[in-house]
């Protein structure tokens, strides 16, 4: 599989764009996410392979963020949660898919597409739960907050998302991926990561998310600009044209970036 599955995507993003953006009116906080910060020190510390130890932990957190109704939430709550309910279902994949020797979650039967949770009374899989309701908050940079278990997917944070901290969190996130290989100059070539291939146009459209519509790859790479080293925006400012995207390595991994 070369990239997100498009059927699944497709129709979740009609889905999403049929009911719109999300309600703002809740003034509910989140729930308290401590058990995953413990998940997530656990994997900090020994990579993938804590994590078949952890799916009983994994399971317990989803189960009590399924008695969650987001449309109560802050707008920053309500995304915040569904960062972390998104990242959960990863993990367990990428547990599944260790404690099976299995070399990458795409090798799991349904990874993407399979119901994992029902929240509200509806049953989402990863797929519905990032095009149909992620995206829909029409904030990019949720793309380098989301994890997929593997090679070339950005590094965890180190923390659990919080809605009071969520704008410093994910503008922190955006850099740290961009910074850490998502964004590379080789010799007279700027090679973004392929996940800015797939979602570039999100950064270009932001009020249009979930967007079908193709960007051009000097429009993603503008549009990445407050988020990019120093360097890379100077490489951009002279005029230089070649913009290339990387290969994506769906090879089994999962880390967790160390706090600065």
């Amino acid at each position: 599989m070369e990239g997100p599955n498009p059927l699944a995507a497709g129709l979740s993003m009609l889905r999403a764009r049929r009911v719109g953006r999300p309600r703002s009116s809740g003034t509910a906080r989140a729930p308290g996410s401590g058990e995953l910060g413990l998940i997530l020190e656990s994997v900090r510390l020994q990579g993938v392979a804590a994590l078949p130890d952890l799916l009983d932990d994994l399971d317990q957190y989803t189960l009590e963020q399924s008695r969650v109704d987001p449309d109560e939430l802050t707008h920053d709550d309500a995304l915040a949660y569904w960062l972390n309910l998104y990242n959960a279902g990863a993990l367990v994949l990428a547990g599944e898919a260790f404690a099976t020797a299995t070399g990458s979650v795409l090798r799991l039967p349904g990874a993407f597409t399979s119901p994992f949770v029902t929240v509200a009374g509806e049953s989402l899989s990863l797929d519905a739960v990032e095009h149909g309701k992620i995206r829909r908050f029409g904030d990019p940079r949720i793309h380098s907050a989301l994890v997929c278990g593997s090679a070339s997917c950005p590094t965890l944070r180190f923390e659990p998302y919080e809605g009071a901290r969520l704008d410093e969190q994910l503008d922190d996130q955006t850099r740290s991926f961009l910074e850490g290989g998502g964004a590379v100059i080789d010799e007279d070539t700027l090679r973004l990561s392929r996940v800015f291939l797939w979602y570039g146009a999100d950064f270009v459209r932001p009020r249009r998310m979930p967007t079908f519509m193709p960007a051009g790859k000097r429009q993603v790479a503008e549009a990445l600009t407050p988020w990019l080293p120093d360097q890379h925006t100077r490489w951009l400012r002279s005029g230089r044209r070649s913009i290339a995207f990387q290969s994506y390595d769906w090879s089994l991994a999962c880390s967790v970036r160390k706090p600065v």
